[in-house]
């Protein structure tokens, strides 16, 4: 008589902890799903074509053939995925002109990291040419710790870190080499 009662006290042990351990599994699965959320933008636009002014001037025109905006995540920012071009304006209208195969801007940083075949040019024929370039529109400073490769009229210098002003007026690099002509 003792063993059919442990064997009953046993099923029912056993019963117990299977259901105790698919109630788990299932109160684990709803955790699981609210704790989740989908990574998709918030908004997408095609052939993205933005003219940013400044008391009635035109300081800079951003194009790309496609924008993403995740300002919907806890770190918001705004995707370009097939890149950018941009062109910006000074006071005096010269204008700077920036592209790059992808760009990334950070929201609540003013922080634009552009990837990829990263191209800046100005109407004095001046070229910088770099794999990841940082742009801080707060302060309009551009700067990189990677390789680089500057053209100028008077040569071409190479280097690895650089940071500079958007009119190229205020150049920093570290490591450089090339040639120079100082003759000007």
């Amino acid at each position: 008589m003792k063993k059919f009662a442990f064997t009953k006290s046993g099923l029912f042990l056993l019963g117990v902890i299977f259901l105790i351990l698919c109630g788990c599994e299932s109160n684990f699965k709803e955790v699981q799903r609210i704790n989740y959320s989908e990574f998709v933008p918030n908004g997408e636009a095609e052939n993205f074509n933005l003219k940013y002014t400044d008391s009635g001037r035109i300081k800079s025109i951003l194009v790309s053939p496609k924008m993403l905006d995740y300002s919907n995540v806890e770190f918001p920012f705004t995707e370009f995925p097939k890149g950018i071009h941009v062109t910006m304006y000074d006071t005096g209208g010269k204008r700077t002109f920036i592209s790059s195969s992808y760009a990334i801007m950070f929201k609540g940083t003013d922080i634009i990291d552009l990837q990829k075949n990263v191209r800046i040019s100005n109407e004095a024929n001046q070229v910088l040419e770099t794999e990841q370039l940082y742009y801080d529109q707060k302060n309009e400073w551009f700067f990189t710790e990677k390789k680089f490769k500057f053209t100028d009229p008077k040569g071409v210098s190479y280097g690895e870190g650089i940071d500079f002003s958007k009119d190229f007026k205020i150049v920093n690099s570290q490591r450089i080499n090339g040639e120079i002509d100082e003759a000007e």
